[in-house]
């Protein structure tokens, strides 16, 4: 399972951007420039800001359908603006597609955007979304380590098969991924292609830790240890 933002691409701050221009036009602020988003979720991230700037849960969910729907509108058109560089890290395409080709692994995505914001992101790098067969979103919950127990359910629901919880593997670039899938018994690969060195991210113990995702058979080797 695979996360998106810092791990498969970079959209070199376009998501920011996007939600930033729609935490304004929605609550008049857009919030904290030093808040870090890395590893949240999408509805996370606009609660946590927001609260930082004195609103209310309650005036967050009020509004937190109708900031999701303008940042959705602003990333559009950030992923297409010429300030904007975005593109698939090294060996993440072919990484996902050695991962496709085997009858063994599903893939999947696990990560803190809501669903149609993953989609537009994949879309603009070329992946075609409906690869990922089996995954989970910061739209299906807005706690982060919630969201391996949803990717199993729907694993289950899908092929039938009820997996041991060291056979699901998350792949990403922050902390918050090495840590998510802990309750379930997952395996984390940490890859440094984000904000992270790969020693920082080791310092959370990982199942394994990459500079990048290029090496597909040492990756592959670790998926099947």
């Amino acid at each position: 399972m695979f996360d998106i933002d810092g791990t498969i691409l970079s959209s070199t701050g376009a998501g920011r951007a996007a939600l930033e221009r729609a935490l304004v036009a929605t609550f008049g602020t857009p919030g904290d420039p030093a808040y870090l988003y890395d590893g949240k979720t999408d509805r996370q991230i606009v609660r946590e800001s927001m609260r930082a700037t004195g609103f209310s849960n309650a005036e967050i969910d009020e509004k937190m359908s109708l900031v999701l729907e303008r940042y959705l509108e602003g990333l559009r058109e950030e992923l297409v603006s010429p300030r904007r560089h975005v593109r698939m890290f090294e060996g993440i395409e072919t990484l996902i597609d050695a991962v496709e080709k085997r009858d063994d692994l599903v893939l999947g995505l696990l990560t803190g955007n809501i669903e149609p914001g993953a989609r537009l992101k994949l879309g603009a790098v070329g992946l075609d979304f409906d690869r990922f067969r089996v995954n989970a979103f910061g739209s299906d919950h807005e706690v982060r380590g919630e969201l391996p127990a949803v990717a199993h359910r729907r694993m289950r629901d899908a092929y039938g098969v009820s997996l041991d919880g060291r056979d699901v593997v998350v792949i990403g670039d922050t902390p918050a991924d090495i840590h998510c899938g802990r309750a379930l018994g997952a395996r984390a690969i940490a890859v440094a292609t984000g904000r992270y060195s790969v020693d920082e991210l080791r310092e959370h113990e990982p199942f394994a830790a990459f500079e990048t995702l290029g090496d597909t058979r040492a990756v592959l080797e670790v998926i099947d240890a």
